[in-house]
C-alpha cells in the first residue's frame, strides 16, 4: 500500500473520531488542554487497534493464503458498507457517547467507540502486508487522526457543524474502493 492509499484509508477510518471530537467540544465547554488530551487519545487508540488487528491478519496469513485478498476485500467491504448505510440512514449512536463528562476514561471509551473499524481493517492489513509495511501504515492513522481530531475539536469550539452523513459517506465509498482494490490486483 502506498503512501496516497494509507492517507485515504487513514482519512476514512478517523471520520468518527473527526465527529465525536467535534461535537465533545461543540457541547461541552472543553478546554483546548482537555481537546489535545482528547485529540491525543483519539490518535493513540487508532493506531493501536488496527496493529492489534494487523498482528492477528499476520498470524492467521499462513493458514488462509490463499484466499488472504478475500478476506481483506470482505473486511474492508463490510466496515465500509456499514459506514456507507451508516451514511445514508442519518443515525449514529455517538452522540449517545458524548454526553457523559469529560474524563480520561470517557476519553478512552469514545476513542476506543470510534476505533473498533480500525481493528477489523487491520486484520486486512495484517494478511496483505509486512508488519514493516503495517506499521508506517498505522503511524499514518494515527497521525493522521491526531490531527482530524484537533480540526474536530476547533471545529466544535468555533460551533461549525460537521456534514457527518456525507462524510461518513464518502470515508465507506473509500474504504470499499480499497477492497475492490486489493481483490482486482489479486485477480487480474
Amino acid at each position: 500500500m502506498g503512501f496516497v492509499e494509507a492517507l485515504l484509508l487513514a482519512l476514512a477510518l478517523c471520520v468518527d473520531s473527526l465527529v465525536v471530537s467535534t461535537t465533545t467540544a461543540f457541547r461541552e465547554k472543553m478546554p483546548w488542554r482537555q481537546g489535545v488530551l482528547m485529540a491525543i487519545i483519539f490518535g493513540l487508540c487508532q493506531g493501536a487497534f488496527p496493529l492489534l488487528g494487523a498482528l492477528i491478519g499476520d498470524v492467521a496469513r499462513s493458514f488462509i493464503e490463499a484466499v488472504d485478498h478475500w478476506v481483506a476485500f470482505g473486511l474492508l467491504a463490510f466496515v465500509g458498507g456499514r459506514m456507507l448505510l451508516e451514511g445514508i440512514k442519518g443515525g449514529n449512536d455517538n452522540d449517545k457517547a458524548t454526553k457523559s463528562g469529560l474524563t480520561l476514561g470517557t476519553f478512552f471509551l469514545l476513542g476506543v467507540a470510534t476505533s473498533i473499524d480500525a481493528f477489523a481493517v487491520g486484520i486486512g492489513l495484517g494478511l496483505q502486508e509486512t508488519l514493516t509495511q503495517v506499521l508506517w501504515i498505522v503511524l499514518i492513522i494515527g497521525l493522521v487522526t491526531l490531527c482530524v481530531s484537533l480540526l474536530g475539536v476547533y471545529l466544535g469550539k468555533r460551533k461549525v457543524p460537521v456534514p457527518e452523513r456525507t462524510a461518513t459517506i464518502i470515508a465507506g465509498l473509500v474504504l470499499i474502493g480499497l477492497g475492490v482494490k486489493i481483490l482486482l490486483e489479486h485477480l487480474l
